[in-house]
């Protein structure tokens, strides 16, 4: 694509030596990756080795059932889109040799390559000014040909926005959303799955944070066979923040996944990260991998990420691994949590000593903690969208068990 991406992953290569060629994930298989920052990337996706289901970033992927988005060929052509002109925001499909193309981040496994590659047009959202309300794009057409997509949005420096990505009906999508904030720009966006109980979408977010700019990133996961949205926010600027959320409901035979990375790469940056997920039925599976990175240029950071599953039924499975890498002693602090545990007995006991039943109290109660994070999103319009279409799922859940 770009041709500015090109030139840094060649740069970034070494040679093949009697005969062997630098492995993508652990140099020449003699050292493996010591920091997360160390990861090979490539918009190549042959410079990418077929997805096995070994490989430490598939490996709790159920591989067989994406590979027509890892191997075979995409259709990267626009799709439609649909929004309600605004001001302050501008819309339209550019060229993948564009300068943006690139600039938050590159592919660091062979689907985001292989999107990257098959992309002929990026969607560029540009926000130019202080937008009042969400700005909301919704796709609902794309259908069971496997596709790739390529989404950028821009916020000029000291502008504001609220910008929901809705994904509904059928989809087999491989994407890259590349995000660029801003010096002082303040951006909050939203990726919003409610697909088609078939759907299939592997997603790849890279941010970059300017100074002072502040970033909420949110991933609702609701609808689809397999979801897979891997958000990674760099903190390139003094005094960057991010505010990672997401909240998920697994049903019957469906695989949630997300591996979130955050970047402290500049001095008195701040990141908080929140993942809340319920898991009911037979098969159910959730995956959450949390990286952080403070850098040795990151003095005065000030970090922590936390991931809570609530297990509603038999036969799920939830798994949970935070990560955190501190290259300096200068900063504020730094942690991480995981839990992942059944329904409080206490909590049902008072709610049906109140008269409520069995099945209403688990609603309850699982509402709670779900909507405890849709709250930290600061959309009223968006949040009452989220807690109904999470009410829903409930209630489908329900009806099934």
């Amino acid at each position: 694509m770009s041709s500015a991406a090109t030139q840094t992953v060649i740069k970034d290569q070494e040679p093949a030596q009697h005969g062997l060629k630098k492995h993508s994930d652990g140099g020449w298989g003699l050292v493996p990756v010591q920091t997360r920052s160390e990861r090979f990337r490539s918009v190549e996706v042959a410079d990418f080795p077929a997805v096995t289901g070994r490989e430490a970033v598939w490996r709790n992927t159920p591989v067989g059932r994406i590979q027509p988005l890892t191997a075979g060929e995409l259709d990267g052509s626009p799709y439609e889109i649909a929004y309600e002109s605004t001001e302050g925001v501008e819309v339209s499909w550019i060229d993948t040799d564009d300068a943006r193309i690139g600039s938050a981040g590159l592919p660091e496994e062979r689907a985001s390559a292989n999107a990257w590659g098959a992309s002929r047009k990026a969607l560029l959202v540009r926000i130019t000014g202080e937008v009042d309300g969400e700005f909301t794009l919704t796709r609902s057409t794309l259908g069971t040909t496997p596709r790739a997509g390529h989404i950028v949005i821009d916020a000029a420096p000291m502008s504001s926005a609220t910008v929901v990505l809705r994904s509904l009906g059928e989809a087999q999508l491989s994407e890259n959303v590349e995000i660029i904030v801003g010096e002082a720009a303040q951006l909050t966006f939203v990726s919003d799955q409610e697909w088609h109980d078939d759907a299939v979408h592997l997603a790849s977010h890279f941010a970059i944070l300017e100074k002072d700019a502040k970033l909420k990133h949110v991933v609702v996961s609701l609808g689809g066979s397999i979801v897979r949205v891997n958000p990674s926010t760099h903190l390139v600027g003094a005094g960057s923040d991010t505010e990672m959320l997401g909240v998920y409901f697994a049903d019957a035979g469906q695989h949630l996944e997300q591996q979130v990375y955050v970047f402290h790469d500049a001095p008195h940056s701040r990141s908080r990260v929140t993942y809340k997920g319920a898991l009911q039925g037979e098969g159910a599976h959730t995956v959450w991998i949390g990286d952080v990175l403070i850098g040795q240029k990151a003095v005065g950071t000030d970090s922590y990420e936390q991931n809570r599953n609530l297990v509603l039924s038999e036969g799920t499975r939830a798994d949970s691994v935070p990560n955190l890498e501190i290259e300096t002693g200068d900063i504020l602090g730094a942690g991480h949590a995981s839990a992942t545990g059944r329904f409080d007995d206490e909590q049902l006991f008072y709610l049906q000593s109140r008269g409520i039943t069995e099945d209403e109290a688990r609603r309850l109660v699982v509402r709670g903690f779900l909507t405890d994070v849709v709250q930290k999103i600061g959309a009223p319009a968006l949040q009452a969208h989220l807690n109904a279409a999470i009410e829903a799922e409930l209630a489908d859940a329900s009806s099934r068990a």
